[in-house]
């Protein structure tokens, strides 16, 4: 009786282990595939806002942009640099044309959800890129802000170049049924630039000339 008794014991206590043992399989299981998903979605979607982003910044600069359009440079009658300043108009339309052509892009592009490797589900990163792939919708939020930032660097004797760079942030959350995904991406190109001649303040050389300010993408 108590042979049985202390069999019926010990079955039980295997059967718990195993219990214990699934799921903490499950558990290890469904966190490594969530991490290796969330991974795959976000690669997926720094690829789109890339693109999203580049082709916002072709269509609002479709025009080439020329430096004394956004800045000016004011000198005394000897030819010294006096002041260095910005056309804020200009300035606040071309970056707040820039962040919501950005967010369109984003919006439309991202609507159709991404395309998942069959190997990410296993939860193993060196898995993750092979296998058929596998449609999985996403929702997408994304707050993109613009700004346009400057640097002068020596070019010569007596010499500036002034650099002008449009610099995009797009904030992206992704919401999955395996979780939540947050990211940010930063996109700087070139806008233009020129060779300044004279001595370039010290008062202009160590601060921001466009206020360092975001414009952020209108609501739609």
């Amino acid at each position: 009786m108590r042979y049985r008794a202390r069999k019926r014991w010990n079955i039980k206590i295997i059967l718990l282990a195993f219990l214990a043992a699934l799921v903490l399989i499950a558990v290890l299981l469904h966190v490594n595939v969530t991490g290796v998903l969330k991974a795959v979605a976000e690669a997926n979607m720094r690829s789109i806002t890339t693109v999203a982003v580049n082709d916002a910044i072709y269509y609002t600069l479709s025009d080439e942009i020329r430096y004394e359009q956004l800045v000016r440079v004011e000198r005394s009658e000897s030819g010294e640099i006096m002041a260095i300043t910005s056309d804020p108009l200009q300035i606040n339309r071309i970056a707040r044309d820039a962040a919501y052509m950005s967010q369109q892009n984003l919006q439309s592009m991202s609507e159709s959800g991404v395309d998942i490797p069959l190997g990410a589900f296993f939860g193993i990163e060196a898995w993750a890129g092979f296998g058929p792939k596998i449609h999985m919708q996403i929702i997408p939020i994304s707050n993109v802000a613009c700004r346009f930032v400057s640097n002068f660097e020596q070019a010569g004797i007596n010499q500036t170049k002034h650099s002008i760079y449009l610099e995009i942030v797009a904030d992206i959350s992704i919401i999955m049924p395996s979780g939540t995904s947050n990211f940010a991406s930063l996109t700087e190109v070139l806008i233009c630039e020129s060779v300044l001649v004279g001595i370039v303040p010290n008062t202009y050389l160590q601060t921001d000339i466009f206020g360092g300010g975001y414009s952020l993408a209108p609501p739609t």
